[in-house]
């Protein structure tokens, strides 16, 4: 396998669009550093340290590499275009121009494309003022943190969120950059190098902690780098696990030719819906506590949301947002596996499951295997989702893991494509990957 990374970077054409990609990477991070105009940064790092990361902003903050609560250029990281992206897969549903679009092929996509990157900069500008708005309020560090914002005038905040937005569509542009001559998916890349940019500090902070004994914090440190590879371990096996549906394809005589009498099968995925129904579940209950935030501390309903909604380890927090992530993996795989479009396909070409009668019964026999792909994905997510919760209240920490279930899925997903594409194009020039 080493033998295959050293060959991978004698290749000239090959070592440039590794070096291309690290490039970009590393323009990323720098950026990730970079504050934007009108922010204090000493009270910005004096805040950080008191932030345990949890919730819609401690998504945000991870998928930006730390960039959000340092306030930097940017800040929004690589969230407004994944929340664009998703949207935009949902309004196929809804409106019948965006599904027509869909089945047009490759000019059908650059045409959704090009409504994402314009979703995008709306999102950024939308969320970009929010995230200011509690800056200035005081709200996005909790509170007692220290004043962030140098100046708090109109120009100002415009200004910030002008270089917010600027920064948004910057990282986009070098995400496309990456897919377009570099190595794997340029988005994925960027959301994975945010995500492993935060590990050291995070394991750091464990072994650093003064407020437990050095033994303790050595336990601590051992404990979860033993879940990490276990954890590790466990998504790899599932993801890439599949459902082989067989289908036969009949033989027919098209002139003087005989086609088809071929097998093949429909690989089902156990977890079609990838991270995206946690993002849903966090986003909707990040809602109740961010609407407390701005109200009276002092009031009974503020203190039943921060103790009951807010608290990760709460029981109805736990049972809410389980629940949020089954009904979502349901909701999204329906969108985005459609067993009667497949089964029209498959008729179209004279393709049919064996014992099953093509049309209707085949459409039906599709949904009730991915209906119950689904639920085993729906669960294998949830207890992904709930690893960092467990895990403080076993081992008892006062601070929240520099990992979660789904950083390593995301992890995981995207090295497993990044090394299948580039033992693809080892295979073109040597015909040997990484595996002999």
């Amino acid at each position: 396998m080493l033998t295959a990374f050293a060959r991978a970077f004698r290749t000239p054409d090959l070592r440039r669009k590794l070096l291309f990609t690290i490039l970009i990477m590393a323009i990323f991070r720098l950026g990730s550093f970079i504050p934007a105009p009108g922010v204090n940064y000493q009270n910005v790092r004096a805040n950080v340290e008191g932030v345990d990361g949890a919730g819609l902003m401690g998504l945000i903050n991870t998928f930006s590499g730390g960039a959000l609560l340092q306030l930097s250029v940017f800040a929004l990281g690589i969230m407004p275009y994944i929340t664009a992206s998703i949207i935009i897969q949902l309004l196929r549903v809804v409106i019948p121009r965006f599904e027509a679009l869909h089945k047009e092929g490759q000019a059908g996509q650059a045409k959704m494309t090009q409504y994402t990157r314009y979703l995008t900069i709306a999102l950024a500008i939308l969320q970009s003022t929010t995230v200011l708005t509690t800056a200035r309020a005081g709200v996005l560090f909790g509170p007692g943190s220290l004043p962030v914002l140098t100046d708090n005038s109109i120009v100002t905040m415009v200004l910030m969120v002008i270089t917010m937005t600027a920064g948004t569509g910057l990282i986009m542009w070098l995400g496309e950059l990456i897919t377009e001559r570099g190595v794997g998916n340029g988005m994925s890349l960027l959301i994975f190098t945010s995500i492993v940019a935060g590990f050291p500090g995070g394991l750091g902070s464990i072994i650093t902690d003064p407020t437990v004994a050095t033994g303790v914090r050595v336990r601590n440190l051992l404990v979860i780098l033993a879940i990490i590879v276990i954890v590790v371990a466990a998504v790899v096996f599932v993801e890439q696990s599949q459902r082989r549906v067989p289908v036969q394809y009949a033989k027919r005589m098209v002139g003087r030719k005989m086609y088809g009498g071929t097998s093949t099968y429909i690989p089902i995925k156990i977890n079609m819906a990838g991270v995206i129904p946690v993002i849903f579940a966090s986003s909707i209950l990040a809602v109740p506590t961010l609407i407390a935030q701005f109200g009276n501390q002092e009031a009974g309903w503020v203190q039943w949301v921060i103790s009951h909604v807010s608290s990760p380890a709460a029981p109805l927090h736990i049972v809410l947002y389980a629940l949020m992530i089954l009904f979502f993996c349901f909701f999204y795989t329906s969108i985005t596996f459609n067993p009667d479009e497949v089964s029209d396909n498959m008729k179209k070409y004279g393709g049919f499951v064996p014992g099953i009668r093509a049309g209707r019964p085949t459409a039906e026999y599709l949904q009730y295997v991915s209906s119950r792909i689904t639920a085993a994905g729906a669960i294998y997510l949830v207890l992904l989702a709930l690893i960092p919760t467990l895990v403080i209240v076993f081992l008892g920490l006062n601070h929240n893991l520099p990992f979660g279930g789904t950083s390593i899925l995301i992890m995981v997903g995207v090295g497993l494509e990044t090394v299948k594409q580039i033992d693809s194009q080892l295979q073109q020039r040597h015909y040997e990957g990484f595996l002999k």
